[in-house]
């Protein structure tokens, strides 16, 4: 599977409750159990926008679970490589 980073503009997003934000995930999780090749490793909230990590064989299930989720995948980006401090070591 490739790794993808998801754009979604979700206007106040960021003002959102705890318990939206757990009903969000569940509503996210009743469609990740019906398809295949996708799985969601984290996300992170910004006031307007959300920015999902997923494991996924393809966009095609990414925009699937968009349009059965009702969560918008306004952009997607595919991940080349990762970096972080220890990148620095060679």
């Amino acid at each position: 599977m490739n790794k993808y980073v998801i754009e979604r503009e979700i206007p106040g997003v960021g003002g959102n409750t705890p318990e939206g934000f757990c009903k969000a995930a569940d509503q996210s999780n009743k469609v990740l159990d019906k398809l295949d090749g996708i799985q969601w490793l984290e996300s992170f909230v910004t006031p307007d926008k959300l920015f999902c990590v997923y494991l996924a064989d393809n966009e095609g299930v990414i925009r699937d679970h968009a349009q059965k989720s009702g969560f918008p995948a306004t952009r997607i980006h595919k991940v080349k490589t990762v970096l972080d401090p220890t990148s620095a070591n060679g």
